[in-house]
């Protein structure tokens, strides 16, 4: 598509607004307008809806994403949504929910992104992992393939993962496949807790050591953890929580100082979002995440290859659904 001088420099400008606080210069934002002009032009005449997830670059959660946010909150807006195709800026897993609770619609990922988590487990194991303990619920994390989700009973993510485990009726309960995140867990409820041996690559690295450091600098500084940190991490945390649950933090806080414990992406949306508020210390990029470009968006509007529109089977869309289905109906229950 072609645009005049003037359309670029007023893209260019919207883009600025927003991205200048990630220190992006107006010339930068100029090199990429004619993208995100192009790609929202596209998604209106497509009736397409992007979800851009909290791990994303500025410049598709601000350039092009109508919907920003962890992985619950996104499947919520996937389920209600009305467009006929959603693009879903993230790691592969996330756009397979958004299709199991969507069967009808066209889900499109932009690139094919892994997981770490997602790839530590598989359906074989589950049906293992059930032999072994017969009497035991099993709880799969939203980083999960379909075909996992299919082999368990009820779906959880970092925001609602405890109000799942107190939703179930089991008092053992499998949980796969974040081996952190069920250890941090544990102490917080009474039911047994069986993990797999999953991590995250990028809240793997995180150590207790350089939370103290920033802590010692900046004695008033507010910790905040994800759950899929390891467990010495997140004892030196002010609060331990989801991406969603850290960004309300900061949001409802009287603190000005704060070390965010994740992914960088998160740093990006509070210097943008939350003005007066300093983040401190280093973040991690998550190399999944940081795959996507505005250019695979424009390309999986425009003429998607095979690989960029999620086809699942209809009986694992089934059976995962009733995972996502439980997982909604205790999150709606409580």
């Amino acid at each position: 598509m072609e645009f005049s001088s003037a359309e670029i420099q007023n893209e260019a400008s919207r883009l600025f607004t927003k991205l200048k606080k990630v220190d992006w210069t107006m010339e930068k934002c100029a090199e990429i307008a004619h993208l995100t002009l192009e790609i929202n032009k596209l998604k209106k005449e497509k009736n397409a809806v992007i979800l851009a997830h909290s791990y994303q670059s500025p410049e598709i959660m601000y350039g092009i994403g109508d919907y920003l946010g962890d992985s619950y909150g996104l499947s919520i807006k996937a389920k209600n949504t009305e467009a006929d195709i959603i693009v879903f800026c993230s790691v592969h897993f996330m756009a397979e929910t958004a299709k199991i609770l969507n069967p009808k619609k066209e889900v499109r990922v932009p690139t094919i992104a892994g997981c770490s988590l997602a790839e530590s487990i598989k359906p074989n194991d589950i049906k293992k992992l059930r032999k072994e303990h017969p009497n035991a619920g099993v709880i799969c994390y939203v980083n999960t393939t379909a075909e996992v989700k299919a082999e368990c009973d009820a779906c959880c993510t970092s925001a609602n993962a405890l109000k799942i485990i107190e939703g179930m009726p089991q008092n053992e309960l499998i949980f796969v496949p974040d081996e952190f995140m069920a250890k941090n867990l544990q102490p917080l409820t009474n039911k047994k807790l069986i993990p797999w041996k999953g991590r995250c690559i990028v809240h793997q690295e995180f150590s207790d050591e350089s939370v103290r450091q920033v802590k010692s600098m900046y004695p008033e500084a507010k910790i905040l953890v994800h759950s899929e940190c390891a467990p010495n991490v997140v004892k030196e945390s002010d609060l331990m929580g989801s991406t969603d649950d850290i960004l309300k933090y900061v949001f409802n806080s009287d603190a000005n100082q704060f070390m965010l414990v994740t992914e960088c992406g998160i740093k990006d949306r509070v210097k943008t979002e939350f003005i007066g508020k300093e983040v401190l210390g280093s973040c991690i990029l998550c190399p999944y995440m940081k795959q996507i470009t505005l250019e695979d968006v424009l390309t999986c509007l425009k003429s998607p290859s095979s690989e960029q529109i999620i086809d699942l089977p209809e009986d694992v869309i089934k059976r995962a659904k009733k995972s996502i289905d439980k997982m909604v109906e205790i999150t709606e229950k409580n």
